[in-house]
């Protein structure tokens, strides 16, 4: 494992370069195991405040 010490713009640039040098089979496969990756990530669930409550609607003539 190696450590750098570069700027966020430096890391980024780094990571855009690697990718580029990727064959377009490559990428793609990437983009798959990334995408694999992300729908495990934990997220928060959000609470829709709404979702046990009904709205009774009452038209006036």
């Amino acid at each position: 494992m190696e450590v750098r010490f570069q700027t966020k713009e430096e890391s980024n640039k780094q990571q855009q370069e690697d990718f580029l040098k990727l064959s377009k089979t490559e990428r793609f496969y990437s983009f798959l195991r990334l995408s694999e990756r992300m729908s495990r990530f934990p997220v928060k669930n959000k609470v829709d405040k709404n979702k046990d409550n009904f709205i009774i609607v009452i038209k006036t003539k």
